[in-house]
């Protein structure tokens, strides 16, 4: 299996593809005309596999789509070279509906997006998924403390 370059993934484009991978709560693997492209969640940071509610989180987003057609919008190109991007299926966001979920931390780092910082707080009021929890550790601390245990994705 080859994955699509960098070179071929352009920022801002829109299609397509069916998934059929889901590695894990932000990550997940398209068909898109026979190609196989890895792709990012944008906005989102949902637990590793490894951390406490990373599997949870990786059956919500398979719940979602796993297997299903989702129309991909593309931002931009990690430096692991996954597609960023926005996902939706049958007219969801699913990165906004992880959050919604309390799957998922919004990733402001690299963003502004106002509706995201409220589905968090909504979720953390409620408090759904992972916000059950006395003190969710994010991603990316988590991965700070557990250099060893996190491979480039």
């Amino acid at each position: 299996m080859v994955l699509l370059g960098a070179s071929q993934l352009a920022a801002g484009a829109e299609f397509t593809a069916k998934v059929v991978v889901v590695l894990d709560g932000d990550t997940v693997l398209v068909q898109r005309q026979g190609d196989p492209v890895k792709i990012r969640l944008a906005e989102i940071d949902a637990p590793e596999k490894a951390q406490p509610f990373g599997e949870t989180a990786k059956r919500s987003l398979s719940g979602m789509v796993l297997g299903k057609t989702v129309k991909v919008v593309s931002r931009a190109v990690d430096k692991y070279g996954r597609m960023v991007a926005h996902i939706s299926v049958d007219g969801m966001d699913v990165n906004a509906e992880q959050i919604r979920r309390g799957m998922a931390w919004e990733y402001s780092h690299f963003h502004s997006n106002r509706a995201l910082i409220a589905l968090q707080k909504e979720a953390r009021q409620a408090p759904r998924g992972l916000w059950a929890m006395s003190d969710p550790t994010p991603p990316w601390k988590w991965r700070k403390l557990h250099p060893s245990v996190h491979v480039a994705r």
